[in-house]
């Protein structure tokens, strides 16, 4: 018995590494748009995808502006075309649905995705379901102080979007 807890606790362990301290991710590679995803302190993943669009990976830069309160939209600059949106719904879910539906307009087959990291292997999967276009999924790494609760908060919203969400 000791050894089946002990085996479930490295599962766990290796599962919670592998999906979000250490989940998959790519290099920048040319693209349509950077999507930065919304609701972190300081909009350190907005000022990672202005500045991959400013480096040449992308003509615009999509910025949600998250959650409560509503952060600021950057100031426009020369170079990069920034457009700012407020997803309804106010999440991951929301953010891939909204930018779905631009990718379709817009006929775009390649983003650059900029999630936190912990968030990057849900938000990957939510992308996924609500666009074709070609995912690169670029994290913004989260101050280790917060990745207790953060882990814990995308175990829960994982196992939400795979048994419950299970649409765009």
């Amino acid at each position: 018995m000791v050894t089946v807890v002990a085996l479930l606790v490295v599962v766990f362990a290796a599962a919670t590494a592998r999906l979000f301290v250490w989940p998959p991710s790519d290099r920048p590679t040319r693209a349509d748009a950077v999507v930065a995803l919304g609701g972190d302190p300081g909009q350190l993943r907005a000022q990672k995808a202005i500045a991959l669009a400013r480096s040449g990976y992308a003509p615009v830069a999509l910025i949600s502006l998250g959650g409560i309160p509503e952060a600021p939209c950057p100031h426009p600059m020369k170079g990069v075309t920034i457009v700012c949106f407020r997803a309804n719904p106010l999440d991951t879910r929301g953010e891939a649905e909204h930018v779905g539906a631009l990718v379709e307009r817009y006929h775009w087959t390649t983003l650059i995705l900029v999630p936190g990291t912990t968030q990057a292997t849900r938000a990957r999967m939510l992308f996924e379901r609500c666009t074709d276009a070609r995912l690169v999924v670029v994290p913004q790494g989260e101050t280790t102080s917060r990745l207790p609760y953060e882990v814990a908060y995308e175990w829960g919203a994982l196992a939400k979007a795979l048994l419950l969400q299970r649409g765009c």
